[in-house]
């Protein structure tokens, strides 16, 4: 058994991204929920195992305690909450040990992870989690440009603002896909993403690269969210300081500044810093988006960012306005349920930080199938084929790694 709180299991002349994937495939062979993921603007790839399984509750955002968050779009009795508690974790920092934080580690974890990190190239794992019902069915264009044009109809008719209306596609995996390797071009063709690796037995296997920052709060108690909305192509020659946004996304965009807004109201937080909104680059999208900060010690809020995440999930950005309608109104009109896609995700007080992110740009694994998940903002000015378009580009950002693998 190791020492409590640290572990020298790390192989001599490895470096720290062999060992942290090392240490996921210990954990996914060991049937444990693992996740690897990868912070925006940083090079360490980050490793958490839960030796006690997954919880249903989270814990404060604030701390003390840390680990893991990966939750729903809407939790019911059938999709849950996860929260991963770190009992192994490894921040893939040089000379950084591996720190275990349980007694319930399995006795063969550790020669297995020997074992893996040993070989040049490992054996992937034979079965990676996937949904107990099975993969999302694909959604036709069809279906999903009248769905469009009944929620434009309704908006039209004044009966609410926004809607944001999701789809799926789906296509055959291959049968020695390498989900290290994808999550490691991930992490190269967006350094300014949230990239993430989730495998968690009874749940299922998602990976993504999400721009979207939901909650964050820093070493120095510092809260901090933003606004995201509005989409177009990045095209050759355009740089982000070159993108005219048409009226569409402008208001898109303000609808989900104006929401949080509120929410500052709702808890009569009236100090806070608002900055945008300005033009930022996704991989091969453009957004606009809108940073929003408060001091919490300052402003007499120290469980602010627990407070703000009940009252920010789901977003205007990913559900719509007014939230309880735009709610209702996907409920009516999707065909699939979302399960993780638009939910959020990230490390709750790891290292004395929480980084919760909107689960968006995302793929899930099915036997055989890898499915992607995309969304578009609907507006009384949206046209149907043109959000088809915005949520096929949308989906590209993940799926093109396994389009290429069937090229």
């Amino acid at each position: 058994m190791p020492d409590p709180s640290t572990a020298a299991h790390l192989i001599q002349n490895a470096l720290p991204i062999e060992n942290a994937y090392s240490l996921f495939l210990a954990g996914v062979e060991t049937q444990l929920p693992s996740v690897l993921w990868r912070l925006p603007n940083q090079k360490e790839v980050q490793l958490l195992v839960a030796t006690s399984g997954a919880q249903t509750q989270l814990p404060p955002l604030e701390g003390p305690i840390a680990g893991f968050a990966f939750c729903p779009f809407e939790a019911s009795e059938d999709i849950h909450n996860q929260f991963l508690p770190a009992d192994i974790y490894y921040c893939g920092k040089a000379d950084a040990q591996i720190q275990v934080n349980s007694a319930s580690v399995p006795d063969h974890f550790w020669p297995l992870f020997q074992e893996i990190a040993q070989k040049r190239q490992p054996q992937l794992p034979g079965n990676w989690p996937v949904h107990p019902e099975g993969s999302n069915s694909e959604i036709e264009r069809t279906v999903f440009e009248e769905t469009v044009a009944i929620a434009v109809s309704a908006m039209q008719a004044g009966c609410l603002e926004k809607v944001v209306l999701s789809r799926t596609k789906t296509l055959p995996l291959a049968k020695e896909v390498d989900l290290i390797q994808q999550f490691t071009r991930l992490t190269q063709l967006y350094p300014t993403a949230f990239v993430s690796l989730i495998a968690i037995p009874g749940v299922g296997t998602w990976l993504g690269a999400t721009p979207e920052l939901l909650v964050q709060i820093n070493k120095h108690k510092v809260f901090r969210t933003v606004a995201l909305a509005g989409t177009q192509p990045l095209t050759d020659g355009l740089t982000p300081a070159d993108a005219i946004w048409r009226q569409k996304e402008i208001e898109e965009q303000a609808l989900v500044q104006r929401y949080i807004v509120s929410c500052f109201r709702h808890l009569r937080l009236r100090e806070y810093v608002e900055m945008g909104p300005r033009t930022i680059l996704a991989g091969n999208l453009l957004h606009l988006r809108t940073d929003f900060s408060a001091a919490m010690d300052e402003v007499g809020f120290p469980k602010l960012g627990t407070q703000m995440l009940e009252l920010l999930h789901p977003t205007s950005a990913v559900g719509g306005m007014p939230r309880a309608a735009a709610l209702k109104m996907i409920s009516q009109l999707e065909p699939h349920q979302r399960r993780y896609y638009s939910g959020y995700l990230g490390p709750v007080q790891i290292e004395g930080e929480t980084n919760l992110f909107v689960n968006l740009r995302c793929v899930e694994l099915g036997k055989d199938t890898v499915t992607a998940y995309a969304g578009a903002g609907m507006t009384p000015d949206s046209d149907p084929a043109k959000e088809w378009l915005e949520t096929e580009m949308k989906m590209q950002t993940v799926l093109r790694l396994f389009q290429d693998s069937h090229s």
